[in-house]
């Protein structure tokens, strides 16, 4: 039994925790009623919100359309005057250039041209819009005087900077030909780089606009002058020199002007036959002509070369070239216009080629480093027995084998071929003079205890060796 005291404080805790937790209860259910009242307070506010911005949205909509349009109007406007200036432009055009023209282009050859190309864009408007138009006649007469101005500037330039000079004895001058008769002393002066610029500029626009033919062969025979001048910046890399591409570039243009080139040297012939001279009198000497400045461009390449000190690099360099000159000449109309006077050229090139592949071949070996001389082991040798002599010859032997590979490649890696078929056939005759050399010295060295740790000096399979070498030449391993 618990005493009833006890159970009468137990009583009492009882109703004073019942109390609290019904007050609690009494002020969650307060707390309630107050979030409830907020909450709908809140949407109503909300919904007054909403109710408000969708009146704003269907008030501003309809002003921002008219405000797109108008804008669009306003650039249909813009663009309307924008055309209207274009179009009236051009029949001001005449007036503008007048003063221009009449000048000449004389001193401000830039600000000419720019008048005749305003010009001429008048002359295609009024032919594709009005050609009934009486401006049509006015543009048309001022372009054609400005064509003819530009011709007699191109006539004065020539006359007043330039001494005429035959194109044979240019080439013969060029190449030192000895056995030349001169009958005067004659001297080939460059003309001023800023007049030789304006007559290339003008000769080309009058090429363009199909006037004087003439004038712009002549232009690509005094540009030829410039091309054997000494140039110091070699490749480091071996590959094709700027002249190369610079001389065979000047031939291809020449090209497309084989009739008056031929005519041109016909006309400085002083024999009986230049008087009465056919087209294939004139081609046989073109054929000459260029035939000549291969000459001389391969007598130039060869001295550049010198300025290498790695022979294996001067060998490169003058592969790349004369292998460039080989393919440029046999994907145009050179080689067939060289054969009239010199059937063997493409054979001669070819002799070249191969040439320089041997002489490459020859000096890249670094001393002999990777040959089967160096590699190869006295016969005399007790190779069971070895001295101490001859184990650090082997030893030597290993090392100047990976330290010429590693030199090799780290060397020849950053040279270029260009020409994937002639880089592959370098590499292939590479590893077979390396592969073959290394392959008989393993062999030889396979049962022979030279070292008590082989594979110091035995750093390279012949796998490896072959990986390496088919890298030379590719920046990119």
């Amino acid at each position: 039994m618990i005493p009833t005291e006890d159970a009468s404080a137990r009583k009492r805790e009882i109703e004073d925790k019942l109390k609290q937790e019904q007050e609690t209860l009494s002020f969650i259910r307060e707390s309630l009623e107050k979030s409830d009242q907020l909450t709908k307070g809140m949407v109503s506010i909300l919904s007054s919100f909403e109710s408000r911005l969708m009146q704003l949205e269907n008030s501003i909509i309809p002003v921002h359309k008219q405000t797109e349009n108008l804008q669009r109007l306003q650039e249909n406007v813009d663009k309307t005057l924008s055309c209207l200036d274009h179009v009236i432009s051009y029949y001001h055009v005449a007036k503008d250039t007048d003063k221009i023209i009449r000048e000449g282009p004389a001193g401000r050859l830039d600000e000419y041209l720019a008048c005749i190309a305003k010009i001429q864009k008048a002359v295609e408007y009024f032919q594709d819009n009005n050609p009934d138009s009486p401006e049509l006649n006015t543009v048309k007469a001022r372009f054609e005087k400005g064509k003819e101005l530009l011709e007699a500037e191109f006539r004065s330039l020539l006359m007043r900077y330039s001494k005429p000079v035959p194109p044979i004895l240019i080439l013969d001058t060029i190449g030192g030909d000895e056995d030349m008769e001169v009958q005067e002393d004659v001297t080939l002066e460059h003309l001023p780089e800023a007049v030789l610029q304006d007559i290339i500029c003008i000769s080309a626009w009058l090429v363009e606009y199909g006037r004087n033919q003439g004038a712009h062969t002549q232009t690509l025979l005094i540009s030829c002058r410039p091309l054997f001048q000494p140039q110091y910046n070699m490749p480091k890399d071996g590959t094709v020199h700027e002249l190369t591409s610079n001389a065979i570039l000047f031939l291809q243009q020449l090209l497309d002007f084989q009739e008056t080139a031929g005519a041109m040297l016909a006309s400085q012939e002083s024999s009986s036959s230049a008087s009465s001279y056919s087209s294939e009198f004139s081609r046989r000497l073109l054929s000459t002509y260029i035939y000549k400045v291969l000459g001389n461009l391969q007598l130039n390449l060869s001295n550049k070369a010198k300025v290498y000190e790695d022979p294996a690099l001067r060998a490169v360099f003058l592969h790349n070239n004369y292998n460039y000159i080989l393919k440029s000449l046999e994907k145009s109309e050179l080689i067939q216009l060289v054969a009239v006077t010199h059937k063997k050229v493409e054979g001669s090139y070819r002799e070249l080629i191969e040439q320089e592949i041997q002489n490459y071949q020859r000096r890249y070996s670094l001393n002999d480093l990777l040959t089967l001389t160096h590699l190869q082991l006295a016969e005399a040798w007790n190779f069971e027995q070895l001295k101490d002599k001859e184990r650090q010859i082997i030893k030597d032997k290993f090392k100047g084998f990976n330290d010429g590979l590693e030199e090799l490649c780290k060397i020849q890696q950053g040279w270029a071929v260009p020409d994937k078929e002639q880089r592959d056939a370098i590499r292939q005759a590479q590893k077979r003079v390396v592969s073959e050399a290394y392959r008989a010295f393993l062999q030889r060295c396979a049962n022979i205890s030279f070292t008590k740790n082989p594979e110091k000096y035995h750093r390279y399979s012949l796998e490896q060796v072959e990986e390496m070498i088919d890298k030379l030449f590719d920046t990119s391993a």
